[in-house]
């Protein structure tokens, strides 16, 4: 539905339904004011996060002079980046170790059906954009504390087929019930977003004269350029749960002032079954720190602002005593009747002076050196940094004691990212929610057939057509009870970063070396690669047991002396001792 006049001054609606003139909607501008008052009341409770979200942006472009000085400017001012390199490098962390799903069925009956929706999966994540989309909600969370997805279906995509688009939402933008700590537990979940009158009126042409004065209701950042709300309107996306039939179905509400623009319960299609089908709020958040009362947490930014304002203020200090060092001052009496003038003009050669110059008549002024304890608390303090944020300099590549060895790096760089693992599981478990709400929108959305291109490991290319056939369930013929399958979703790194690849690559070559490739060494390699762990190990042990296998079918056996017969003249003994050896690694690698 593109959005009815809902007020009941005409005959509205949508495909085949008609509205009465004059009948009362489920949803009109009653409801609408008192869902404003709530949103108003959830602005109030989430002021002071939304104050620190500003304030940590201006932090993060290295323009917190603004927020440290309070009231007039400095004629130095200096912003070292030392916050800012430690926010970009936890940041290049979580783009090495982008996600990438794995589909896995809950019952051996729908193994098919897991395949094909994991080959189809990360191409749908991939249409949407979805690491331009992950890059930018690290940023959020690296900064406020705090990254959230929006995972939506877009009617208006590929021609009006529609898509699922996932995005990313800006925390000030979104409003929730104060002191939860989940969404999903939230009575209303508001957006707000600014829209031009014009595209409003050009979507919906009953708001015309409706649309006045615009609302703040999102706070704003502090940005470069000036932002003129001047014709643009508050539109609110309105998420709501209720009970029906013994399960809690999501409505949405999409208002403009007191005008409904579009209104599940208003809908006869969506009365009764809600907006999306799984129920959920579209929206995942992952927090970095976590802190009680609140579904947000708190960043780097917010942990190192200390140290980074105290580095700030003694290059500040340092930086004014070079200046009042480098640039000599004086003393010069009243009566001396020096021409200060031509004193202070460097390219004159020549200084009048009235009457006699005696020695009091002009001094330089002492000033005292800086100590050397100074720049030791300066440098403190940016170890202390470097300490509170897990950005020592093993993580951005530095070494000391002439460390050049690929692996010897990759150990210390693994040893030495504990917080970046730590915050990159729990982006794996946002990711997680979100790939199984985006197939949840496949199951409810997807009923015609959808081109695909499959790209393999190998890199051969397939052609797939997918729909939700397979997801829509099957009614059990006894029970008469429908049987919607299921499926859990196991996350892994779908990159990493130059140095893993490297120690992976060193080791296995070390592996080549000690012949653990050879399928005469199978059994051996095989119980000792079973006491490692390593990435994939299961796929080269799997390898190696498969190559045996083949080398022991194709390496033709010599026949075995049958009981109480001569052995051949001429059969050397090595030849059974070498069919025996095949044989035992054919039978330590045959499946069982």
């Amino acid at each position: 539905s593109k959005g009815a006049n809902y007020s009941g001054q005409q005959t509205t609606g949508n495909g085949d339904y008609q509205m009465k003139i004059g009948e009362r909607l489920p949803i009109g501008a009653a409801e609408v004011r008192m869902a404003r008052a709530t949103l108003n009341r959830y602005k109030e409770g989430k002021a002071n996060l939304e104050r620190r979200v500003v304030d940590n942006a201006q932090w993060y472009k290295m323009r917190h002079w603004e927020c440290m000085r309070g009231h007039g400017k400095a004629e130095v001012e200096p912003s070292s980046g030392w916050l800012f390199n430690a926010i970009a490098n936890k940041h290049a962390d979580a783009m090495d170790n982008f996600p990438s799903p794995n589909v896995l069925p809950r019952e051996e009956s729908d193994r098919g059906e897991a395949t094909l929706l994991g080959a189809v999966l990360p191409v749908v994540l991939e249409q949407t954009e979805f690491e331009q989309v992950y890059d930018e909600v690290n940023d959020d969370k690296l900064k406020s504390g705090t990254g959230i997805y929006g995972v939506f279906w877009d009617a208006g995509r590929l021609n009006g087929l529609g898509d699922i688009a996932v995005r990313k939402v800006d925390v000030l933008n979104l409003f929730w019930e104060s002191g939860i700590t989940d969404i999903q537990r939230s009575k209303n979940v508001f957006h707000v977003e600014m829209q031009d009158n014009e595209a409003l009126i050009a979507q919906y042409p009953f708001l015309h004269d409706k649309l006045g004065t615009p609302e703040e209701v999102s706070s704003r950042y502090q940005y470069d350029d000036r932002v003129d709300t001047t014709g643009k309107s508050a539109v609110v996306d309105w998420y709501y749960k209720r009970v029906q039939g013994g399960r809690t179905v999501l409505h949405y509400c999409k208002f403009v002032g007191d005008n409904v623009l579009f209104a599940t319960e208003n809908e006869p299609g969506f009365a009764q079954r809600g907006w999306y089908d799984h129920g959920q709020y579209p929206f995942v958040f992952d927090p970095l720190f976590r802190t009680e009362g609140t579904p947000c947490g708190f960043g780097y930014i917010d942990v190192a602002k200390s140290a980074q304002e105290y580095i700030d203020r003694g290059n500040q200090a340092i930086l004014m005593n070079l200046l009042v060092n480098a640039r000599p001052r004086h003393f010069i009496r009243s009566d001396g009747s020096i021409n200060e003038a031509e004193y202070a003009d460097l390219s004159q050669d020549f200084v009048h002076v009235e009457g006699g110059l005696g020695q009091d008549s002009i001094l330089p002024i002492q000033s005292a050196g800086l100590s050397g304890v100074y720049l030791s608390v300066l440098n403190s303090k940016v170890d202390e940094l470097k300490e509170v944020t897990g950005n020592r300099d093993i993580s951005t590549g530095g070494t000391s004691a002439g460390v050049t060895a690929a692996s010897a790096i990759a150990a210390m760089q693994e040893a030495g990212s504990k917080l970046s693992r730590d915050s990159n599981r729990a982006a794996y478990r946002a990711f997680r929610k979100i790939c199984l709400m985006v197939i949840e929108l496949i199951r409810q959305f997807y009923g015609l057939p959808r081109c695909f291109r499959i790209v393999g490991s190998r890199g051969t290319e397939e052609f797939i057509r997918y729909s939700n056939q397979g997801l829509v369930g099957v009614q059990d013929e006894l029970t008469g009870l429908t049987r919607v399958p299921l499926f859990d979703i196991s996350v892994s790194a779908q990159k990493q970063s130059t140095y893993s690849r490297l120690s992976q690559n060193e080791m296995a070559l070390q592996f080549y070396s000690a012949g653990f490739f050879d399928p005469r060494n199978a059994q051996a390699a095989l119980l000792c690669m079973d006491m490692m762990d390593f990435d994939r190990k299961e796929m080269v042990m799997q390898r190696i047991a498969a190559n045996a296998q083949q080398y022991a079918q194709a390496v033709p056996l010599p026949e075995m002396p049958k009981p109480g017969k001569a052995v051949i003249k001429g059969a050397p003994r090595e030849a059974y001792a070498t069919r025996n050896a095949r044989q035992r690694v054919a039978n330590s690698t045959a499946p069982r």
